[in-house]
């Protein structure tokens, strides 16, 4: 049966079915997913193992490999990559990009590794298995203060993702730049020799003081009474009192006067994290699947408002990334677009169609557009940038319909003929042509969802929302169009005629275009040339630098580079930029603020930011600015800066990305048995790639070598003076770095009690 016939006889039900659709249409837009980037499949695990105070190379050879091998027997594997530094084995598992289903591989990986652990060297923690990559923490608030202890910021900060956790809205909330608290014991050699005791002697006394264990229990008239001995320490100067009994004599001495007894933060520091050059941590909050990018941005500015007021003097808040403001941008853009288009349709349907058939054509836009919220909710389809552009793109083809069928019933109403008739005549002989039109145009996007990959998969939702708009589109054409014109375009028992000045200069143009038919060819071949050679202008690049008022700087030091001089170099750039390019009374123009993480790379604030394994001599700043046309100002004078003043320094400043994470736009790997073969593979292509222009930095992930010491140990001298290789690794790890003796417990907080030489 005709749809338009059944829509024109059953008019007031197809009104009511009609206003069902934009009101539904509407709260599905109101109550639609807002993100500013599509979801997309994560395919990588990381595999993290520490093994403490190993050289790369036994990390390689006794973690890594073993890890490696084992990650090869998954089926759905594409590569695997790794990283072998001193004391941690970083191993990447790829999956080929066809799956979209990880749990279960995920599952089955750790499985396996599960399996691997009994053959790893004895000290080894780890391996652990992350598959949570996909998670993007688009807030991120900073709490700073220069005159507050790291612990003082860390309960503040935990009280804020206390507070945030509440949100419906919001998924995971993660702390950075906490500094792990430490209690240490530093001993003095030369006084444990006086009293003729041991390190490992004072080792054990203070593990078998420190205790948590059960006493039993005992029956006292009927009841079940437990008993709890005391022994473990409730105080850092419960350590300090501690009596230590001499060996071999009636003499006990106190902690404190044969070791330093102090509580202090982990060293060397972890990651550090700096806002707009002061100390500060940094809480990150990630969105819920399918959440309200915006509303989720609303709850916690209410949030933080609440919070400020109960912060002291001196520990101050800072924005450093909202997500939720980008995204309200675009959506804002969108609406305005919308807006401009019915503008647009309506003046140019008024000025050639007439007042009412232009009116009715303009309707067709919001109708499609809302029609289209409702199909779109359905298929779990949110707002992001490619949704938005999608709905953008068919704005200009979404109207054809329209136009063209009312177009044709009014051509028959000029004829003569009733506007009932037109209707049902131009539905007969258009939706055919119109339907085939719009499938026609939504193919040219389904190589797109086709693809098997993850920019597919990123920009699936063009063909999904360009498809949908426009059969929304078709429909609407069918039997609203028509309903309109029959109700409308009948008032008064009157018709409007067609803009004649018009119609008799094209009339005109296209009878000159058909006597001369060769010269008319020959012109469109002429502008199709000039377009094909056009084209070359254009600039190559798949997915453009996003326009966001913001850049990030990576900074990377040579490999096994101290955190402390990552830090120091970090506070330098942050004062050369505090000095000439933040923003102030003279200058209206430039940096409103950073965030530096220091050691690592921070969360992952958008979709396209690939974070690295945290590492001392590496660190990324993001730079908010005024405006996203001056990043690539203050971009260079930040490359100047550093390439004059730390040479051994390697920054990569860069815009911000769109689409899926992508490190390097050129990235060649090089793979072989032989280490020295292929360094100099590596060297080779890296010169021949410095050779072009249009290259800026070249850097590989292995770095340069770094240094060793090896300790020979004597086993006739050893065993002489009594001692084991076991015995002078572990002197030498509490002289240099310290051995975790005990825990001591404060409260929730259990904190490690660390023994070493003065």
């Amino acid at each position: 049966m005709n749809i338009t016939r059944l829509c024109l006889t059953h008019s007031r039900t197809t009104a009511v079915l009609f206003l069902a659709i934009i009101v539904f249409g509407w709260q599905s837009y109101v109550s639609m997913p807002r993100a500013y980037d599509p979801g997309f499949t994560i395919r990588r695990a990381q595999i993290t193992t520490q093994f403490s105070g190993a050289s790369p190379e036994r990390v390689e050879a006794l973690v890594t490999a073993k890890i490696e091998e084992v990650a090869k027997e998954i089926p759905e594997l594409d590569f695997v990559s790794s990283e072998s530094r001193t004391g941690i084995s970083i191993v990447n598992v790829n999956i080929e990009e066809s799956y979209t289903e990880m749990r279960p591989i995920w599952d089955s990986l750790r499985r396996k590794i599960d399996n691997i652990k009994t053959e790893l060297p004895e000290g080894v923690i780890g391996p652990d298995v992350n598959d949570e990559f996909g998670d993007v923490f688009g807030i991120v608030i900073a709490l700073k203060g220069t005159d507050f202890s790291y612990k003082e910021l860390e309960e503040y900060a935990s009280a804020l993702k206390d507070s945030i956790k509440s949100i419906a809205d919001a998924s995971k909330v993660e702390i950075f730049g906490i500094q792990e608290e430490r209690i240490y014991i530093d001993y003095s050699n030369a006084k444990l020799s006086e009293l003729d005791v041991s390190p490992n002697q004072l080792a054990q006394i203070l593990q078998q003081k420190n205790i948590v264990s059960p006493g039993g229990s005992m029956k006292l008239e009927g009841e079940r009474i437990e008993l709890e001995p005391s022994g473990n320490f409730s105080s850092v100067d419960d350590i300090a009192q501690m009596l230590v009994p001499i060996p071999g004599s009636d003499k006990i001495v106190v902690m404190k006067d044969i070791a330093k007894v102090y509580r202090d933060y982990v060293d060397p520091p972890s990651p550090l994290v700096h806002a707009s050059g002061e100390q500060a941590l940094s809480v990150a909050v990630s969105m819920r699947q399918g959440g309200n990018n915006i509303e989720l941005g609303k709850e916690i500015y209410s949030v933080l408002r609440e919070f400020v007021n109960d912060l002291p003097v001196g520990i101050e808040i800072e924005v450093v990334n909202f997500l939720p403001d980008e995204v309200n941008k675009k959506v804002s853009n969108f609406i305005a677009n919308l807006i401009q288009a019915i503008v647009i349709v309506s003046l140019v349907m008024l000025v050639f169609l007439g007042i009412k058939t232009g009116l009715i054509v303009a309707l067709l836009i919001p109708s499609a557009l809302i029609f289209s919220m409702l199909v779109m909710s359905i298929f779990k389809i949110g707002l992001d940038q490619i949704s938005l552009a999608a709905l953008i793109i068919s704005l200009g083809m979404l109207v054809d319909n329209g136009v063209v069928m009312s177009e044709s019933i009014s051509v028959k109403l000029a004829r003569g003929e009733k506007v009932y008739n037109a209707a049902i005549e131009s539905s007969k002989e258009l939706w055919a042509p119109l339907l085939v039109s719009s499938l026609t145009t939504s193919a040219a996007f389904l190589p797109i969802i086709l693809a098997e990959s993850s920019i597919g998969e990123f920009t699936s939702s063009l063909f999904s929302v360009v498809t949908i708009t426009l059969l929304c589109s078709w429909i609407i054409s069918l039997t609203i169009i028509p309903l309109l014109c029959v109700w409308l375009l009948t008032a008064n028992g009157s018709t409007e005629e067609p803009n004649k000045k018009f119609y008799a200069a094209y009339e005109k143009m296209l009878t000159k275009a058909m006597q001369n038919k060769f010269s008319t060819i020959l012109m469109i071949v002429f502008l199709f040339l000039l377009s094909v050679q056009g084209i070359k202008l254009l600039p190559n690049i798949f997915f453009p630098p996003s326009d966001r008022s913001y850049f990030k700087a990576e900074l990377e030091y040579p490999v096994d580079t101290d955190i402390s001089i990552t830090a120091q170099t970090v506070f330098e750039i942050e004062a050369f930029m505090r000095d000439k390019l933040l923003i102030d009374d003279n200058n209206r123009e430039g940096v409103t603020g950073w965030v530096s993480y220091i050691g690592n790379s921070g969360p992952r604030f958008i979709l396209s930011y690939s974070p690295k394994p945290a590492s001392e001599n590496y660190a990324v700043m993001l730079i908010n600015t005024t405006d996203a046309k001056i990043n690539q100002k203050i971009m260079t004078a930040l490359d100047a800066f550093v390439y004059e003043n730390y040479p051994d320094l390697t920054i990569k400043s860069k815009l911000i990305e769109n689409g899926p994470a992508i490190n390097n736009p050129l990235e060649i790997r090089v793979s072989g048995s032989d280490t020295d073969e292929l360094l100099r593979i590596s060297k080779n292509i890296k010169d021949k790639l410095f050779e072009h222009k249009a290259i800026k930095k070249v850097t590989d992930n292995w770095g340069d070598r770094i240094k060793k010491i090896d300790i020979n140990i004597n086993p006739s001298r050893a065993i002489r003076s009594g001692v084991t290789n076991q015995d002078i690794a572990s002197s030498l790890q509490a002289n240099l770095k310290g051995v975790e003796l005990t825990e001591y417990r404060e409260g929730e907080d259990i904190i490690p009690v660390i023994f070493r030489s003065e």
